[in-house]
């Protein structure tokens, strides 16, 4: 258990530069709603709805993090700042950051008999600043979804995905997916959106330029060819 618990404050140190040391970790809120959320979940199951709905909201009020005491979280789970609001049937894999502002979401309002209902993230996924992750979708193995993303769609395994509604990224995923990357999304205009489009269109408009070159220079070639035939005729 106490390895454990070291293994998992190294690997928020390694995705957060900001703490000195282990004991700075334990007062994250993220850290304590975590914790606070083992023993709901707990209580969750052995059916004592009660309780683990008010260690629920003793979390919530020491730490500005929501997490029903239903969901389901894998290992090495990272929220980074609070205000993250995670619905019931949502299931976390291990590896997964969130940052502050993120909702994992239902869509089917059917008090507690909808079946699932909030997204499944998989391992190693980040959920940017202010991200909404809405129904019973799957966001993939390493995937990323961007600040203020709002995600209705299944989200493939390692895609970047941006914007409202959330799309992808044009993006090698093998390529940009090799390591960790801070809030989700490199602060580079190389893999913006919009950028990326414009690019694409002017790559596009070369390789026109460069057709049409050609076929002047052949029309030119054979007009001059012509000209000389006739000359000798």
């Amino acid at each position: 258990m106490f390895d454990g618990l070291i293994s998992y404050l190294d690997s928020i140190k390694a995705r957060d530069p900001a703490p000195r040391s282990r004991w700075e970790i334990l007062l994250y809120p993220g850290v304590l709603a975590l914790g606070l959320h083992r023993i709901a979940h707990w209580l969750f199951q052995a059916e004592l709805y009660f309780l683990a709905r008010f260690v629920n909201h003793v979390s919530r009020m020491l730490t500005a993090i929501d997490i029903h005491p239903g969901v389901q979280i894998g290992r090495r789970f990272f929220i980074d700042h609070g205000f993250v609001v995670i619905g019931e049937t949502s299931i976390i894999g291990d590896d997964v950051t969130m940052y502050q502002g993120c909702t994992l979401g239902g869509t089917n309002p059917t008090n507690g008999e909808g079946g699932k209902r909030h997204p499944t993230i998989g391992d190693g996924a980040i959920i940017s600043v202010g991200a909404v992750v809405l129904g019973p979708i799957t966001v993939g193995k390493r995937a990323r979804v961007g600040a203020n993303a709002v995600v209705t769609k299944d989200v493939a395994e390692g895609q970047v995905v941006v914007g409202i509604p959330a799309r992808p990224m044009l993006v090698d995923a093998k390529e940009y997916q090799k390591g960790f990357t801070p809030y989700g999304t490199p602060c580079s205009e190389r893999f913006d959106p919009q950028t990326q489009q414009l690019e694409i269109l002017r790559c596009e408009l070369e390789t026109l330029r460069g057709r049409i070159g050609k076929l002047l220079d052949e029309r030119d070639t054979v007009r001059a060819k012509l000209d000389e035939d006739r000359e000798r005729a």
